[in-house]
């Protein structure tokens, strides 16, 4: 039995569906991927499943008798203790069921029937993020047991300095016995300046002066007997017995953690510094010389540092001119890393003039070989004949590509009818291309979900509605910081979601 990607334990799948042939499709395919599954027809049934077993990742079902997925989802995500991830499946309305599935607290959307491909990638992603997510856990909990095992120093002392008694720890940690320090003012564990400054604090505080250390936590330098110091942390509480004002003080020795924390801010230094570079050498590779052609326009906005959104445009030898957008899978460096090699193949193979259909074939196979398991390029490329008179069009994942006249009006869309890539080998990839005629004063325009996708503050989308009401009646050279305008906007302080991108293609 496989164990999953990377050697990853096997996923516990509860699956719920009221059609018992999709259980038994589900069931079947799943236990051959290696996962453990548990079926059941409803969404109470769910619900009770998920208590006792405790899922890794549930498979619900919208429409189901006695609940609906809904209701399940809502009512599994409150029993959980845990990120589980919940996918709904439908054959109704996508975008409505979406919408609904989400506020209920579901993680993804998968549409009947059920395409296992794009079911196989996602659950090899869910795993990894589980198993991330699993190392995340018992990571906190051994330095929660940890920190849990440190023997802090007790000190009592009275109202005039003089140490009352103290615990194990602070023999261990001053290396003084306690039957000599008791009796010695508190000072004695001190360095300069803070032992001639003690006094003074002290009887500032009893005249009712602000305090400086009690009722607060702060770092301080202590002294041990051999002369030597190390930092510690000091919470210092007051108390009263038999009528006398008494004061303890608890010290932790952070000498580890300083260590910790000066290792930390150096590897945060080199982080930023090699993240620096990163950055300089995927923008290097990005901003090739096609895209300061007159005739493009574009756009990239990540939400972090890297972008998982590309575009390029290039010239082939014969006048041919060829335009691409690609979307990896996730944000950040990682994504930006994965979509690296669909760029350098783009530029080399447009170069030597090769057709869509070899370039959208190479750039699969490249990255069915580098890029790992769970992670795929949504993409969409046009090629442009030398006339400039008519093109070709492959939208593989990403949103529909559109042909928009003069002022703005859309001619023409061509929505994603493939996979993206690095999902199917090149024998199962489709890549079938639609064609067009182009005339003067006309424009290409691709575009990443991110746009259409980016929410305001009140969570409305920007939509296609918003994109096509921003393109009406501008004229084709101020389309670009139109749409940049008006999904300012639109998002005002709120951040987008998804890294944003858009490339516009002139006729001339």
């Amino acid at each position: 039995m496989t164990s999953g990607p990377a050697g990853l334990p096997p996923l516990r799948i509860l699956a719920a569906d009221d059609t018992r042939t999709n259980l038994r499709l589900l069931e079947a395919f799943l236990s051959k991927l290696g996962h453990r599954v548990s079926c059941v027809d409803n969404g109470e049934a769910a619900v009770a499943a998920f208590r006792a077993q405790e899922p890794d990742l549930v498979l619900l079902d919208i429409m189901m008798p006695v609940m609906d997925g809904f209701e399940a989802a809502r009512q599994i995500k409150a029993a959980s203790t845990k990120w589980t991830p919940v996918i709904f499946l439908s054959a109704l309305d996508r975008e409505q069921n979406l919408l609904a599935g989400l506020e209920a607290g579901g993680d993804d959307y998968l549409a009947k029937p059920i395409n296992l491909v794009i079911l196989e990638a996602k659950l090899r992603s869910l795993q990894q993020a589980l198993h991330f997510q699993r190392q995340a856990l018992e990571a906190r909990t051994r330095i929660e047991n940890l920190s849990n095992s440190i023997l802090d120093a007790i000190i009592t002392i009275d109202r005039h300095g003089i140490i009352q008694h103290c615990n194990q720890a602070t023999e261990m940690m001053f290396q003084w016995p306690a039957h000599e320090l008791i009796g010695q003012n508190i000072k004695v564990l001190m360095p300069e300046p803070q032992r001639s400054e003690h006094d003074f604090y002290i009887s500032r505080y009893l005249a009712g002066g602000a305090p400086s250390v009690v009722g607060s936590r702060r770092d301080v330098v202590a002294l041990r007997r051999n002369g030597s110091t190390f930092p510690a942390e000091l919470a210092v509480s007051e108390l009263r017995q038999d009528g006398e004002r008494m004061f303890i003080g608890i010290l932790r020795d952070i000498t580890e953690e300083k260590q910790t924390q000066r290792q930390l801010t150096a590897f945060y230094d080199a982080l930023q510094e090699e993240q620096r570079l990163a950055k300089q050498l995927i923008e290097l590779q990005l901003h090739r010389p096609g895209l300061k052609d007159p005739l493009v326009q574009y756009w990239v906005a990540p939400t972090t540092t890297f972008s998982g959104d590309l575009v390029a445009a290039s010239r082939s030898p014969d006048g041919g001119r060829y335009a691409m957008l690609a979307d990896a899978t996730g944000h950040g460096l990682g994504a930006a890393i994965s979509a690296l090699p669909v760029l350098a193949l783009f530029y080399r193979m447009t170069s030597q003039g090769h057709s869509i259909t070899e370039i959208i074939k190479e750039l699969n196979q490249q990255l069915r070989e580098s890029v790992p398991t769970g992670r795929f390029v949504a993409l969409s490329m046009v090629y442009v004949a030398p006339d400039g008179q008519h093109g070709s069009i492959w939208v593989g994942g990403t949103p529909a590509v559109m042909l928009i006249d003069e002022w703005g009006r859309e001619i023409r869309r061509f929505n994603s009818r493939h996979l993206p890539l690095g999902i199917v080998g090149n024998q199962e990839l489709d890549v079938s291309l639609e064609s067009f005629d182009w005339q003067p004063g006309q424009q290409i325009l691709l575009f990443s979900d991110g746009l259409i996708e980016a929410e305001n503050s009140e969570g409305e989308a920007f939509g296609l509605e918003g994109l096509l009401a921003t393109l009406a009646h501008t004229s084709p050279g101020s389309r670009r910081m139109a749409l940049v305008r008006a999904l300012g906007t639109h998002l005002s302080t709120n951040p987008a979601q998804d890294d944003v991108s858009l490339l516009l293609l002139s006729h001339s």
